[in-house]
């Protein structure tokens, strides 16, 4: 399942403009890339700190402080996206850091 292409859709706030995607190679890279975007955010409003440190729930907050956030990912075997929503990219990411930290 991870080495399947994904879109991550989100919508930042109310606004309509704000409304973007980002596509992946597979579902880790994905994850990476949301975790990368927090990171980028953390960054953004602390400049002072060179050593940032997050925790799932952090995380989690960020996600589900965006007004949208959901994925498409791509089945071979009926040629098609399926859909996946907020909880389910929550549920990816953690599986995805818990990886990492072994």
């Amino acid at each position: 399942m991870a080495n399947r292409h994904t879109i991550i859709l989100m919508q930042t706030s109310q606004s309509r403009a704000t409304r973007t995607f980002m596509d992946y190679e597979s579902i880790t890279q994905a994850m990476d890339g949301i975790c990368a975007l927090y990171e980028r955010k953390l960054k953004e409003l602390n400049p002072a700190i060179r050593n940032l440190s997050y925790d799932i729930a952090d995380l989690y907050n960020f996600i589900d402080g965006l007004t949208d956030m959901s994925a498409l990912v791509y089945d071979h075997s009926i040629q098609a996206y399926l859909p996946y929503d907020r909880q389910w990219i929550k549920h990816r990411t953690f599986q995805h850091l818990k990886k990492l930290a072994h």
